[in-house]
């Protein structure tokens, strides 16, 4: 993904998802010894999904098993994968999960060389 930036705090995701009509969904899936794990996504309403728009006819499309939830469930789902969302800086819902660990790891060195 050229031209990205990786956002960390909760503010700074939720505005860019609402940005782009967007909505936070939890998925529910077996890993290969059965244990259910939830697999984060972000939902985004195509342009004929906004109420603003002309609603054509509409198809029914196939079950992703992705369930819609509060922001507040989502974040603490990404918190507790130590996630982070790494995005397009261009107008546009392209994005990906990434580990948080480099991340905060340098984050807080910076913060620490700023204190000395």
């Amino acid at each position: 993904m050229t031209n990205s930036q990786t956002l960390v705090q909760h503010r700074d995701i939720q505005n860019w998802v609402a940005a782009r009509h967007g909505m936070p969904a939890i998925a529910r899936v077996p890993d290969t010894k059965g244990e259910i794990h939830a697999r984060l996504a972000l939902s985004f309403s195509s342009p004929q999904d906004r109420p603003d728009s002309p609603r054509p006819d509409a198809t029914p499309q196939a079950d992703t098993g992705m369930s819609p939830v509060s922001w507040s469930a989502w974040l603490a789902e990404l918190d507790r994968q130590h996630l982070a969302l790494k995005v397009s800086s261009q107008n546009e819902a392209d994005f990906e999960f990434v580990e948080r660990q480099g991340i905060d790891d340098s984050a807080h060195r910076n913060l620490g060389d700023m204190l000395n």
